[in-house]
């Protein structure tokens, strides 16, 4: 009887190690979840038409994707930890494993995952080039100190004819530019969704579909709509507003949109100069926006 035990046993232990042999050896062939999520992220994205010159630039692993039942925020980056947690119900079937096929997400819940994209790009740029800064990062931070240094918040959303100016710190400051770059970049690609329906002409050459798109960025500039916030660093502050909103006055400038669509989004540059001339921005000079021009970089021109 011991014996015979004995004997299933081993057979048991040798049938596992069996089906556990052939196991281990897929998962060391697979790419990491992550890795894969990147690589599909970036294949349908292009297969849209979708921008794609700047997740090109990071690399698969570098984000850990999450999904949670989010209740604030439809998505979140946490900068430094490179992790992104989505909304449940951006992943496939509701199950929180990966990310529903981009072609199967509204255009409003692209716009929010090429929000966070772009703050991922931000973050690997802040994290690969600490020894070697990048000329866009380099452009970021001249950027945080001339233009979001000193800022106007509309201390009431509902009353943007009412402003504050606010003198942030080196974290509010750099939030706020994140957070109006990943505006700009939600827009940019939200409205090339809704001017071709997904499937139009490209917004890329000369036609009606162009046309709209810079149309919309005009009123959008003009209606102050292409801005960033923060979340206040004082405790008692955030009792009263977790976030702050910039004012129209401090929005996106045309130099910073000009080298977003240029070296972020790779725009065509006949599609680059007319954004470009799309911005009212010029007209509205200050101290602190001429010591920003007097830095642009060479990447302006188209």
């Amino acid at each position: 009887m011991v014996q015979a035990l004995r004997a299933v046993l081993a057979m048991g232990f040798f049938i596992g190690a069996l089906l556990f042999a052939p196991a281990v050896g897929l998962s060391e062939e697979r790419p990491p979840l992550t890795g894969r999520m990147w690589s599909q992220l970036l294949s349908e994205a292009h297969g849209l038409g979708l921008p794609t010159k700047f997740l090109n630039a990071v690399p698969p692993g570098f984000v850990q994707f999450e999904f949670d039942d989010l209740r604030t925020y439809a998505a979140e980056y946490h900068l430094g930890e490179h992790r992104m947690v989505l909304n449940r119900v951006l992943s496939f079937n509701g199950a929180g494993a990966t990310l529903r096929p981009l072609g199967r997400l509204t255009h409003a819940e692209i716009e929010t995952l090429y929000h966070e994209l772009f703050h991922a790009y931000i973050d690997y740029l802040a994290t690969a080039t600490a020894a070697l800064p990048d000329p866009m990062l380099a452009f970021a931070r001249v950027q945080q100190d001339c233009h979001y240094g000193a800022v106007l918040i509309t201390p009431v959303v509902q009353r943007k004819g009412e402003t504050e100016e606010r003198f942030l710190s080196e974290r509010e400051s750099w939030e706020a530019l994140n957070e109006a770059w990943a505006v700009f970049v939600g827009w940019m690609v939200w409205n090339q969704l809704e001017v071709t329906s997904g499937a139009g002409p490209s917004i890329q050459k000369p036609g009606k579909s162009q046309d709209e798109w810079v149309r919309r960025l005009r009123d959008a500039d003009r209606g102050g709509i292409l801005r960033g916030y923060y979340e206040p660093e004082d405790p008692q502050e955030r009792i009263v507003a977790q976030k702050r909103y910039l004012a129209a006055a401090s929005r996106l400038s045309s130099q910073e949109a000009a080298v977003l669509m240029k070296d972020v989004m790779g725009f065509s540059p006949g599609l680059l100069a007319r954004a470009a001339a799309a911005f009212s921005w010029p007209e509205q000079s200050g101290k602190r926006q001429g010591q920003c021009d007097s830095q642009a970089p060479l990447s302006l021109t188209p």
